[in-house]
């Protein structure tokens, strides 16, 4: 799709989205031809800011778009793809991202509250600052953690296995590694971090 139609569509679901008329954005399928579907094709789409609000995008192919700061919440896009997208600071509050391929996308500073990321594939994704409150379909686990900095916390992904704290994301050693580096000189918050670990630990095995 070029971006000029493009911008005609989101002029439109601005409008709809203000109540001015317009139309609601629907980026999914194009047609059918010889029964199979030919998806919207938005790839390496600008997209930067973009209000598609409640927007329809499932199957959409949107892989390596910039969707930089953008609103998508209550936007649909199962089934969408999203390799290598910029998604920094993306709001996703209450998105529909079940079976969203999201591989090595960048959702840092992402709002993904309450969104449904059942069977979402988030390998190789950058999910450091990302707002994880009542999502659906993982257990994202976030516990503050007692220091002179604000909002310094550890988040575990159980069902990725990975753990995220500042600009940290990786296995359980490399975060003790990593905690072990970067406080070598400070025991007591050393064992603050051990102490988190720990009741994360306990609490996903209950």
């Amino acid at each position: 799709m070029k971006q000029e139609e493009l911008d005609i569509i989101l002029d439109n679901h601005g409008k709809w989205l203000r109540n001015e008329g317009g139309v609601r954005a629907d980026l999914r399928y194009t047609e059918l031809k010889n029964t199979n579907l030919i998806y919207a094709d938005l790839s390496n789409a600008n997209l930067r800011g973009a209000n598609l609000r409640g927007a329809e995008l499932s199957y959409a192919d949107l892989s390596g778009a910039n969707l930089d700061n953008a609103d998508l919440s209550y936007a649909d896009l199962s089934g969408a793809n999203l390799r290598h997208a910029d998604l920094r600071g993306v709001n996703l509050d209450n998105a529909n991202l079940r079976y969203t391929d999201l591989r090595h996308a960048d959702l840092s500073y992402a709002d993904l509250n309450d969104a449904n990321l059942r069977y979402t594939d988030l390998r190789g994704a950058n999910l450091n600052w990302v707002k994880w409150q009542h999502v659906e379909g993982l257990t994202v686990i976030c516990v503050q953690v007692d220091t002179s900095r604000r909002n310094n916390q550890i988040t575990y992904i159980k069902e990725l296995e990975i753990w995220i704290t500042d600009c940290f994301q990786g296995t359980l050693d490399e975060l003790k590694a990593s905690v072990e580096q970067t406080h070598k000189d400070n025991e007591k918050l050393r064992k603050r971090y051990y102490r988190v670990i720990d009741f994360i630990l306990n609490e996903v095995a209950e």
